[in-house]
């Protein structure tokens, strides 16, 4: 197997995106990033998003597309928009980013999200695309003695869902990183490359606490195919942010 493609997550550029989206994916190709998974599209027509990613050699393997959990009668529909694009454009994944759950959740609420998830996922698989579900640090609340996140991907088929397993919130859920890639294995093509610092207060990958070197041992076995960079806060720009967090892959052998 290859070594997975380190791609970011551009929603860490969103102070950028949102002043010029083309010119900041170009700014990605140039920094050597060999990838990216969108979070919007700045009303760009998927023909000409794609001509770009042709043009720069990189590839885009999927999109975090929030569902309409406000208008559950509406989510059937803005999907079927989103899985429309995405095919345009080429994607293979779309990743639902975030879901709500009450501070205190119940088997019951679990449950409730979990049919929402796989009606979605059906939806994705039935376009020819693979459906994903990307976790924070709630979902490691535990619910009789188990994490939200393993009994969400218990109680959603396989067949419908995968994980998108984010190694940051893994960790600030208190969860070994590497041992949730080796317990899903086969399950999680894509995982997000997120480092925290003090708190809650994320920062450059390869700066803060979280074990994600570990991860590199194990990732070809376990079947990911893409390391996505993710970061939220800043005390730099977030250009150079980018920077940083891919010299951690340069230094470590995976670039």
């Amino acid at each position: 197997m290859a070594k997975p493609v380190v791609g970011l997550q551009l929603y860490t550029l969103r102070d950028q995106t949102e002043k010029d989206f083309r010119g900041t994916i170009r700014k990605v190709a140039e920094m050597g990033y060999k990838a990216v998974e969108f979070a919007g599209y700045f009303n760009t027509p998927a023909e000409e998003l794609k001509a770009l990613l042709d043009e720069l050699g990189l590839e885009a393997p999927s999109a975090h597309v929030a569902l309409n959990f406000g208008e559950p009668d509406k989510i059937k529909k803005d999907l079927a928009k989103q899985i429309e694009y995405a095919k345009e454009l080429g994607l293979k994944y779309i990743v639902t980013p975030w879901a709500p759950l009450p501070e205190n959740p119940t088997e019951e609420d679990v449950s409730k999200l979990a049919v929402i998830l796989e009606a979605a996922g059906k939806q994705v698989k039935e376009a020819g695309l693979i459906y994903g579900y990307h976790n924070h640090d709630f979902e490691f609340k535990q619910v009789n003695s188990k994490p939200i996140i393993d009994m969400l991907l218990e109680m959603v088929s396989e067949e419908f869902m995968v994980a998108e397993f984010d190694l940051g919130w893994v960790h600030m859920g208190g969860q070994s990183p590497v041992d949730y890639v080796r317990r899903y294995a086969g399950r999680v093509p894509l995982v997000h490359f997120k480092d925290f610092g003090q708190g809650r207060s994320d920062t450059e990958v390869g700066n803060g606490v979280v074990d994600l070197k570990s991860v590199f041992a194990v990732a070809e076995q376990a079947g990911i195919q893409y390391f996505i960079v993710e970061q939220e806060e800043f005390e730099r720009s977030s250009l150079e942010s980018a920077k940083t967090s891919l010299a951690f892959f340069c230094d470590n052998g995976m670039l």
